[in-house]
């Protein structure tokens, strides 16, 4: 049983990574396997040019606050969330720039879901904000060089 139980976080995630991929390539330029008369692909295509345009306060509100909490200040429950609020982790650039990129503990890696902008837009929006001062900015090429 509780084995089961441990598997509903992590097909949570997957699943909104599925989701987050899905609108990423759309808005990359791959085409949908639906035909041009679907509603839906016009819907998703739609939907992906407005994901494109995300700022980095949009982006955490999309996926990081589902599991950080909309106040950066992490949960528990099914899992353990750690806060972003005042966290002195995020005094690094690197720190949270790795850990986006490559996964942590329960948090898998999104920086492949994201552009190399998208995900140092994402960090530097969460360490200059909750509470976190950090203004020592995450350039794309820091991304790049990670990828």
């Amino acid at each position: 049983m509780t084995g089961s139980m441990n598997r509903k976080p992590t097909l949570a995630l997957v699943a909104g990574s599925l989701a987050l991929a899905g609108a990423l390539a759309a808005s990359a330029g791959a085409q949908p396997a639906a035909t041009a008369a679907s509603p839906v692909r016009a819907d998703a295509a739609s939907a992906a040019t407005d994901f494109s345009a995300l700022t980095g306060e949009d982006l955490y509100k999309r996926v990081c606050a589902a599991c950080h909490m909309p106040d950066a200040k992490g949960a528990e429950g099914a899992g353990a969330y750690p806060a972003l609020a005042s966290n002195p982790r995020l005094g690094s650039g690197g720190y949270p720039l790795y850990v986006v990129m490559k996964g942590r503990n329960g948090m898998p890696p999104l920086g492949d879901l994201m552009t190399d902008a998208q995900v140092a837009d994402v960090i530097n929006y969460v360490r200059t904000h909750f509470g976190n001062d950090y203004h020592d900015a995450v350039l794309p090429a820091d991304v790049s060089a990670l990828r």
